[in-house]
C-alpha cells in the first residue's frame, strides 16, 4: 500500500499556474506580498545560505528553480517576476508563449524601492499588502535616525575587499542611520593601504573572521588606528524591499553602540 501511495504521488504532474520568481530580490518581494498558495516557485538562490535574503526555513518551503526558461515554462505560471538582467533569449521564449513577465531592476534608493513594491503589488493585485510593507519600511527608517548629530565615517564591505561606494541603496541606508557617506576617493575595491591612509571610524563586514578581515585588523592595530568593527550580514546587502527593515535596525544598533 505504501509503495502504491508513493507511486501515486510521483505520478502527479507538476503544479501549474501561480507566480514564479527567478532571482532572490524578486523572491523576497513575492513572499512578502503574495499568499503562499499563489507562489508556484522561487529561485534556488534563496535556498542557499550565501545568496538568500529570506530565512532559509521559509525559502525551503517552496519549490526552487534555476530560473531556466525550460523550468519556468513547464510550470505555466500566471506571472513571472524576473530580473532586468534576464537573458534576451529567455525573455524571447516567454514572449513567444505569451507569458506575462514583470522585469525588476535593483533599486538604488529607498524611494525607488517603494516604487518597486507598488509596481509588484499592483501586478499581484495585493496593493494593500504593498502599502503595509512600505509603512513598515518607512517606520524602520525613521526609527533608525540617530539621537546625535555626529556622522562617523563608515566603510561597508560586501565581500573580501570589495566595498560599497557611490550612490547605492546601502549608501542611503548608512546616511539615514547617521553615518557619513563612503568617501569619493575610496574605490570599490578598498585595499588595506587605502584604508590606512584615511581610516574610517567604522568598518562593517559580513565575516570578521575571514582572512582579509583578520589581515586588515592586524595592520590597523599595528598602525595604532582605532577602527571599530561590526558584523553586517551578507543577507542584508543583496536587496531592497523587505530587507531594508532588518538592515536599518542593524545599522541603528551599531550606531547607538558607538554613541555610548
Amino acid at each position: 500500500m505504501i509503495a502504491l501511495a508513493l507511486a501515486s504521488c510521483t505520478a502527479q504532474p507538476p503544479r501549474t499556474g501561480g507566480i514564479v520568481s527567478t532571482n532572490p530580490c524578486a523572491d523576497q518581494l513575492l513572499l512578502a506580498l503574495a499568499p503562499p498558495e499563489r507562489i508556484a516557485a522561487i529561485s534556488h538562490y534563496s535556498q542557499e545560505t550565501a545568496a538568500t535574503s529570506i530565512p532559509l526555513g521559509v525559502a525551503r518551503r517552496f519549490r526552487g528553480t534555476a530560473g531556466t526558461a525550460e523550468e519556468v515554462i513547464a510550470l505555466k505560471p500566471d506571472l513571472v517576476l524576473a530580473s532586468s538582467l534576464t537573458p534576451a533569449s529567455t525573455l524571447r521564449a516567454y514572449q513567444k508563449l505569451g507569458m506575462k513577465v514583470l522585469l525588476l531592476d535593483s533599486p538604488t534608493t529607498i524611494a525607488a524601492s517603494r516604487d518597486q513594491i507598488r509596481t509588484v503589488a499592483a501586478a499581484l493585485g495585493t496593493q494593500a499588502a504593498g502599502e503595509r510593507l512600505i509603512a513598515w519600511i518607512d517606520a524602520a527608517v525613521v526609527a533608525a535616525a540617530p539621537k546625535d548629530t555626529a556622522r562617523p565615517a563608515a566603510l561597508l564591505f560586501i565581500a573580501g575587499d570589495f566595498a560599497n561606494g557611490g550612490p547605492t541603496l546601502l549608501t542611503e541606508m548608512l546616511e539615514r542611520a547617521g553615518f557619513a557617506s563612503p568617501r569619493a576617493d575610496m574605490s570599490r575595491s578598498a585595499p588595506i593601504e587605502q584604508i590606512v591612509r584615511r581610516p574610517p571610524a567604522l568598518i562593517l563586514a559580513p565575516d570578521l573572521g575571514g582572512r582579509t578581515a583578520v589581515l586588515r585588523r592586524r595592520v590597523l592595530a599595528r598602525a595604532g588606528l582605532p577602527v571599530v568593527e561590526a558584523v553586517f550580514p551578507r543577507s542584508l546587502v543583496n536587496c531592497g524591499g523587505p530587507t531594508i527593515v532588518p538592515a536599518m535596525r542593524r545599522l541603528a544598533a551599531i550606531r547607538a553602540s558607538m554613541a555610548r
